[in-house]
């Protein structure tokens, strides 16, 4: 879609650039539209022949215009472990991939994001690396209260833990008695809690059942992470918000059992969340080959009827958004040679992959395109606390948008993929939604396969415009 000059006359401000299309996704459905954008917002929506003179013109046609997604559970692991994935290579994929917003979480890089210390070397790490804007999250460890509040004063958008080992030493998990330590001040300070929420005891009681099974067979891994895990972890979690009348978000939803006990504390207007991602939404238990680590995730990869319900919360709003839970890992960790899924590494990378792995299981479903962009954009963006900014096509927001076409379908090429390791699930799956074009605040970052000549993110702090 060539870009074209037209003239222009009339006293009102001139727009910098104009993006139309015939499918342009608003909060009210899909229109054909004219978005006008000036320094970076949304100035003004009009019909698809409204043209300035004198502006330049990305014409999508009928490709979809639709708000850039917002992915609020991505590891980028920078400082420290950048040979794992860093901002470069995390957020060009971002960028391919339509996804105009992140938010980081806070292990894996050394140091962790527990301390205020520690969140401003991430903030410099990232300095000048980014290709999309991102922020940041902050962590709950045992002993860390007393940097919560700093924290938050700083600009972190919440706080997450993990109630079981994370897998990193930098980033310790939890007990009931540091959630109580904590909630307090989280509650105070309006902050959510972002809970990986699997209980330790559950697991520990598995590992007799698989003691002697091949580490190779994928069973072997969903039977060491049992839904009970998940579902005591919920229980907890929502006992506790309710205590604490805390905001508390269920990262990762895996087990579709503990979806009536969400269902009961949204229905008593519980401050609670819950995301899932694409891979619990695409992938089944029962079609992992033997020795495939790279579909291995925690919580695990579940059977399809337990997808199904999934897609059914979905639908529902009891699950209220997707995002990726972007976890790249070196090669070697994966452990592909040996296939053994009890210590190779657990993560998924598919940040560049969101956006057609969602919509080819949801148009085979028979949803539409307003309603990825409610579960992509618009609800991670609204529980980010970034609502009024990202996330829509509306006047006054930023002008973050993803062009892409809905009806072309490829296959998942790993190697092209543009995070560092070349490592998904993904690849060789037939998709559906080719992205085209990427635009950060009315920059157009990526169009065609090719980048701007430099990255233009930039951080973004809660509070701060």
């Amino acid at each position: 879609m060539p870009e074209k000059s037209h003239s222009r006359s009339g006293s009102a401000p001139a727009p910098d650039l104009v993006v139309r299309g015939k499918r342009v996704v608003t909060p009210d459905g899909e229109i054909s539209a004219a978005i006008q954008i000036r320094s970076g917002a949304i100035q003004s929506i009009g019909p698809f022949d409204a043209l300035p003179s004198g502006v330049p013109v990305f014409d999508a046609g009928g490709l979809v215009v639709m708000p850039g997604l917002v992915d609020t559970h991505v590891h980028i692991n920078e400082p420290g472990r950048a040979q794992w994935e860093g901002f470069s290579t995390a957020t060009q994929a971002a960028a391919a991939g339509g996804v105009t917003t992140l938010v980081e979480m806070p292990l894996n890089s050394i140091p962790a994001t527990t301390t205020l210390a520690a969140f401003h070397e991430k903030c410099a790490a990232a300095e000048g690396k980014l290709w999309v804007d991102a922020g940041f999250w902050g962590g709950v460890v045992p002993g860390n209260v007393l940097e919560l509040r700093p924290l938050w004063d700083a600009g972190v958008f919440g706080f997450k833990c993990f109630l079981v080992p994370s897998g990193v030493d930098e980033f310790a998990h939890v007990a009931e008695s540091d959630l109580r330590a904590a909630l307090p001040i989280l509650a105070s300070l309006g902050a959510p809690l972002l809970a990986h929420a699997e209980s330790p005891g559950p697991i520990e009681a598995a590992l007799p059942a698989i003691n002697g099974l091949s580490p190779r067979q994928y069973s072997t891994w969903l039977a060491s992470r049992p839904r009970e895990a998940e579902n005591q972890a919920i229980a907890l979690l929502l006992r506790l918000a309710a205590e604490f009348a805390a905001r508390v978000h269920i990262v990762h939803l895996s087990s579709s059992d503990a979806l009536p006990a969400l269902q009961l504390a949204k229905a008593a207007n519980l401050a609670v969340t819950v995301e899932t991602c694409p891979h619990y939404l695409t992938f089944a238990a029962e079609e992992i080959p033997d020795g495939a680590t790279q579909f291995k995730c925690a919580p695990p990869l579940r059977e399809r009827e337990n997808r199904e319900l999934l897609w059914a919360a979905l639908q529902s709003g009891l699950i209220d958004f997707v995002v990726t839970d972007h976890s790249p890992c070196p090669p070697s960790m994966k452990l592909l040679d040996a296939g053994d899924f009890l210590r190779a590494w657990g993560g998924i990378a598919s940040l560049e992959l969101s956006l057609p792995a969602v919509w080819t299981e949801a148009l085979s479903r028979g949803y539409s395109v307003p309603q990825l962009a409610g579960w992509m954009s618009a609800g991670p963006a609204r529980f980010a606390g970034l609502g009024r900014k990202k996330g829509a096509i509306a006047v006054g927001f930023d002008a973050d948008l993803v062009v892409w076409n809905p009806d072309a379908r490829f296959r998942a090429d790993a190697a092209r993929l543009r995070q560092r390791h070349k490592i998904t699930p993904y690849s060789g799956r037939e998709l559906a939604g080719v992205v085209e074009a990427t635009f950060v605040r009315g920059q157009k970052v990526f169009h065609k396969g090719e980048f701007a000549s430099a990255p233009s993110g930039k951080i973004l702090r809660r509070g701060l415009p």
